[in-house]
């Protein structure tokens, strides 16, 4: 502080020293052949100047700038102060001029002498930031010399992020030297930033990493476009060079306790998706002083939720999961982040209607998110009746009680493979937004449901998964070499989910927007050369054959659908043919007789009939589907 206060003090010298210095000039430049003109009227009006600039000046906390800090906003912000002063001190004049004070040549003045004191105060402080600036590197290149070893770091973007990175190693790490930036705008090209000049654009990186010996590449782009992104770093991956980046904007917010300004290159980055954009003002809306349920809250999607609810200051959270380690987990998180509004944690089942309708009576949830699912397609391909039990009537229940207890708005999570199921797992869930849609029509509650594709990290995600048999040296196994699926990471889920509840009315499916679909192949490939290994070579790629149920792509709409726009560009809605409340008992009590016979061909003869759209023969579907692929290619 003290350290800051006499680097202030001295500019509050030089800015006295400029006004002066400007009453000189303009005495000598501007009127010295002018015999009205006086050494009283010039030191008069230069007084006065100082007296408004100072007022302004204090009055607006300049000195309380860092100005070796300062940039282009600071810059403005100190010339219309300026400006606010040269008005106060004209308006004055012109007072002091009709009450006879001063005389008509102080008009004259004015302006000259403003025009020289604020060039002058300007000139000194981007004097002081290029000091600050040139003491620094002088400092990192001096720290550089003494470590020939020092690693050669190329930073891609000569913006405000790459001026971060340049300024953090300058100040504190001597193992790395800056041998220039990349930038794609050209006008930049050759030029001088923060002390490094900038070598070419993207296409240039392969042949600058090979000429210059680049060890490390850092990508300074968080603003960037996904494609764009995306496209940068499998340019740069072919230098071999070790990747490095700095996180997004959307990633520092939503984990600012993450110290590491510059992290390892995540698959998540391959992605071409940008960053969410949120109606937070809507959002805060639904969710501020509410008392909130999330079904499945310690799973994947649900604690992910409850971490963005929180961030909106609900009343009450309730989280609600049979599996007591993932409870405990998100319950010990939350708690340390927010511990003046701690959330309740219960552990109960949504099989278990009683135990719903205890913890309905106790805490009056307003709003629902419904997370709780067997999610797992191979596992429910293998215990059918588990996901009947689970899926179909844990949601039913949950629906009820919510309905029973007058809840505002019920979100329930539902997945792309509800569309056109080819297995049990998907069947169910689409039977969930069967009874979603009927329940809307039988309640004052806003039923609704939110479909989306896979989450990268989720539990039972291929990531980790492909993770774990890269680190014993492979081989990585993938089901089949043309199978696709949809990704998004789990933060943007969880916001897209809250947002589309925002929007909701009643009856609607809302489908986010997934981006491309994309190979798992590719995935499995994009994940080894991440790891520092070479598909095919260092790890082997397995293709294992599809599994039960398993589609080869996945979709996230029905031909019947239709699909319209919502206010946000990532979310879309669709409204399925509904079925009437008598249909849906009818099939409630179907499935519910073929759990009694615990029979697993009745009931999959039972979402023949209740769902339509279930396919049950998977193989005959991907045959089907790749027939048609090729005749296209034809």
């Amino acid at each position: 502080m003290k350290r800051s206060y006499i680097r202030n003090r001295y500019i509050f010298i030089l800015d006295f020293l400029s006004i002066l210095f400007a009453s000189f000039l303009t005495y000598f430049v501007v009127y010295s052949g002018m015999d009205d003109i006086s050494w009283n009227i010039i030191l008069t009006t230069g007084g006065m100047y100082a007296v408004w600039t100072f007022i302004f000046f204090f009055a607006f906390r300049v000195y309380n700038t860092a100005w070796c800090y300062s940039g282009s906003a600071e810059l403005v912000r100190f010339l219309l102060i300026n400006l606010a002063a040269i008005v106060a001190m004209y308006i004055s004049n012109e007072i002091l001029l009709n009450l006879n004070f001063v005389i008509q040549a102080h008009r004259r003045v004015i302006f000259a002498i403003a025009v020289m004191s604020v060039l002058a105060m300007t000139i000194v402080r981007m004097v002081s930031k290029e000091i600050h600036k040139s003491a620094g590197y002088k400092k990192m290149n001096n720290k550089s010399e003494t470590r020939e070893d020092a690693r050669r770091v190329l930073v891609i973007g000569a913006g405000d992020a790459g001026r971060i990175i340049v300024n953090n190693i300058n100040q504190g790490n001597s193992d790395f030297e800056i041998i220039g930036l990349i930038d794609d705008d050209k006008s930049k090209h050759n030029k001088i930033f923060y002390g490094k000049k900038v070598l070419g654009g993207r296409d240039d990186i392969v042949r600058i990493c090979k000429q210059m010996e680049v060890d490390k590449i850092i990508l300074a782009i968080p603003t960037a476009y996904a494609d764009d992104r995306k496209e940068i770093i499998d340019i740069c991956r072919k230098t071999k060079c070790d990747i490095k980046t700095i996180p997004g904007i959307s990633e520092i917010l939503d984990f600012p306790e993450n110290e590491n300004l510059i992290r390892d290159i995540k698959i998540e980055d391959l992605l071409e998706r940008d960053a969410v954009k949120l109606d937070t003002n809507g959002i805060s809306e639904l969710v501020s002083g509410k008392v909130i349920l999330v079904s499945g809250g310690g799973g994947s999607i649900g604690s992910e939720l409850c971490r963005q609810i929180m961030r909106f200051s609900p009343k009450k959270l309730i989280i609600v999961d049979i599996y007591e380690n993932n409870a405990y987990d998100i319950q010990m998180e939350l708690n340390e982040k927010y511990p003046e509004n701690k959330p309740v944690v219960l552990i109960a089942s949504i099989r278990d209607k009683k135990r719903l309708e205890e913890i309905f009576t106790v805490h009056r949830p307003q709003i629902v998110f419904h997370a709780a699912a067997h999610k797992h397609v191979p596992l429910m391909e293998a215990s059918p009746k588990e996901a009947v039990k689970n899926n179909v009537f844990g949601t039913y229940n949950l629906a009820l009680t919510a309905d029973k207890f007058g809840v505002e708005k019920f979100v329930m999570i539902s997945t792309d493979k509800a569309v056109n199921p080819t297995n049990v797992m998907g069947a169910s869930k689409r039977f969930c937004e069967m009874i979603i849609q009927c329940m809307e029509k039988v309640s004052e509650t806003d039923f609704v449901a939110v479909r989306f594709g896979n989450v990268l990290g989720s539990n039972g995600s291929v990531i980790p998964l492909f993770k774990r048999q890269i680190e014993r040296g492979g081989p990585v196994r993938v089901t089949h070499k043309d199978v696709t699926r949809f990704f998004m990471t789990i933060p943007e889920a969880a916001q897209l989910v809250i947002q589309a509840a925002c929007f909701a009315n009643g009856g609607e499916i809302f489908v986010l927007d997934m981006g491309s679909p994309v190979k798992i192949y590719d995935l499995a490939e994009n994940l080894i050369r991440l790891s520092g290994h070479t598909p095919g070579e260092d790890i082997k790629i397995e293709i294992t054959g599809l599994r039960p149920g398993e589609k080869l792509y996945e979709e996230l709409l029905m031909d019947t659908e239709g699909l319209e726009k919502t206010r946000h560009n990532k979310i879309f809605v669709g409204r399925p043919g509904t079925v009437e409340l008598d249909e849906l008992k009818s099939a409630l009590d179907m499935l519910e007789k073929a759990i009694e016979m615990d029979d697993e061909n009745a009931i999959r003869d039972a979402f023949e009939k209740t769902v339509p759209t279930y396919i049950r023969d998977n193989v005959a579907f991907n045959k089907a589907y790749e027939k048609v692929k090729t005749e296209v290619h034809k």
